[in-house]
C-alpha cells in the first residue's frame, strides 16, 4: 500500500513518530511515496528528520504558537489573531496538500496532528482514506485526564483536535499507559512510537541530570536553578539558533544543540531528566527507566494535561517551574515502573502492524 504522512512541525515528537511508523510500515512491505510538513520561523526541521524519512518532503507554511519575549509561555490571543491574519497563506498550503494527494496518489492519508491535514479533509475531501495519529487523540478516552480549570484552553485544544480528525476512519491514540478500549470505536489505543534508536541503549546511571528545552527562554529559570545547587550536574539541550555549540554557562551546568544521537546517549546515562510535559521524549525516558520532572509550558493546555497523564503512569512529578530540590527529594521516594513501560512499549510495532495488515486485507479484497 502506499502511504503519505502529514506531519506537524512544531514538535519534535511527531517527526520522530513518522519516522518509526515509516520504518514499519516499509518493513511490512508498504511505501511511504511523500512527506508533507507544516513548517515556521519558530522550528527548523532537523536533519535526523530530512536524512532518515527516504522519500520527497515538502514543506508548507502552518498554522504555529505566539510565544512571549522570553519564549517561555503560549500567548493565546496573539496565536489566534496571528493566524486568522494568514488565512490566505494557509490557503495556499491547502493547495499544496491537494497537489501532493493528485502526484503521489496514496492509498491511505496519515495525519500525524497537523491542522491543515483535516482542513484539507473538509474543503477538498480526498478519496483516500484518512487516519491520523498521535497521544492528543486519547482525549476521546473515557479515562483520559483533562486538567482543571481553562475552560477556554480546553476547548480550543479540543477544537483544534477534532479539526486535525475531519473524516477521519481512524483515530490512532498514543498512550503512555495500557487503557481498556475507547468507547468510540474509531479510537484505537496504542502504545508510543518510539524511535529504533531507543532500544539499542544500555541505560545506566551517571552522576548528571539531563534537561530539555523545547524553547530557549526556560534557559535562564535553569541557570538560576543550577547556580543554587552547584552540587548537581546539568547537561542541556536546547533549541536555540544563536548557539551552534556546546556552551557551558557554569561550572554544573552545559547546553548542546540539538543533536539526536548525542540526546538519546545523555537520556541512558543520565539519573533524572527534566522536560517540559511533551510526549515522546517523556515516553523515551520512561522505557530507559529515569525519572521525569515536568514542567509543562505555561499556556500550553495540552501540556498540562500531559503531566497529569504521565504522573498517573508513574513517569515522575510535574511543577509550574524548576526546582532542584523538589526533585532532589522526589528522586529519594520514586518508584521505577521501567518493566511494565517496556512490556506496553514493546508491544507498539506488533500492536500497529495488526492495523495496517487489516487495512492491506481490506484493501486486496476490494481491488
Amino acid at each position: 500500500m502506499r502511504f503519505m504522512f502529514l506531519v506537524q512541525g512544531e514538535g519534535r515528537g511527531h517527526m520522530t513518530q513518522a519516522l518509526s511508523l515509516s520504518e514499519i510500515l516499509i518493513s511490512e512491505g508498504h511505501a511511504v511515496v511523500a512527506v508533507g510538513i507544516g513548517k515556521s520561523k519558530r522550528r527548523k526541521i532537523p536533519e535526523f528528520f530530512t536524512q532518515g524519512i527516504h522519500c520527497p518532503i515538502i514543506g508548507f507554511e502552518s498554522p504555529n504558537f505566539v510565544c512571549d519575549q522570553e519564549q517561555k509561555k503560549i500567548l493565546l490571543w496573539e496565536t489566534l489573531i496571528f493566524n486568522f491574519a494568514h488565512t490566505k497563506t494557509y490557503y495556499q498550503s491547502l493547495k499544496t496538500i491537494n497537489t501532493m494527494v493528485e502526484t503521489y496518489q496514496p492509498d491511505v492519508i496519515i495525519n500525524f496532528y497537523e491542522l491543515l491535514g483535516g482542513l484539507h479533509q473538509l474543503i477538498f475531501r480526498p478519496k483516500q482514506r484518512y487516519w491520523v495519529i498521535g497521544h492528543q487523540y486519547l482525549t476521546a478516552h473515557q479515562e483520559f485526564p483533562f486538567a482543571k480549570g481553562k475552560i477556554l484552553h480546553k476547548e480550543l485544544f479540543q477544537l483544534n483536535t477534532f479539526v486535525t480528525a475531519i473524516r477521519a476512519e481512524k483515530l490512532l491514540a498514543l498512550s503512555f499507559r495500557p487503557l481498556p478500549p475507547c468507547k468510540n470505536r474509531k479510537v484505537i489505543v496504542l502504545p508510543p512510537l518510539l524511535r529504533k534508536q531507543l532500544f539499542d541503549l544500555s541505560p545506566r546511571e551517571e552522576d548528571f541530570i539531563l534537561a530539555y528545552m523545547v524553547n530557549p527562554g526556560y534557559a535562564k529559570e535553569l541557570t538560576e536553578q543550577a547556580k543554587l545547587h552547584p552540587e548537581i550536574k546539568i547537561e542541556a539541550f536546547w533549541d536555540n539558533k544563536s548557539y551552534t555549540a556546546s556552551y557551558q554557562v557554569l561550572p554544573n551546568l552545559i547546553f548542546h544543540p540539538i543533536n539526536d544521537l548525542l540526546f538519546l546517549q545523555k537520556m541512558s546515562a543520565c539519573k533524572a531528566y527534566i522536560t517540559t510535559a511533551g510526549f515522546e521524549s517523556v515516553c523515551e525516558a520512561m522505557y530507559l527507566g529515569k525519572p521525569v520532572f515536568m514542567v509543562p509550558v505555561k499556556g500550553q493546555y495540552e501540556q498540562a494535561c500531559n503531566a497529569i497523564d504521565a504522573e498517573i503512569a508513574g513517569a515522575g512529578i510535574a511543577h509550574d517551574g524548576f526546582d532542584l530540590t523538589l526533585l532532589a527529594n522526589y528522586l529519594r521516594i520514586h518508584q521505577s515502573r521501567q518493566i511494565a513501560h517496556q512490556t506496553w512499549i514493546g508491544q507498539s510495532r506488533e500492536m500497529i502492524s495488526k492495523q495496517f495488515l487489516g487495512e492491506r486485507d481490506r484493501s486486496f479484497v476490494e481491488s
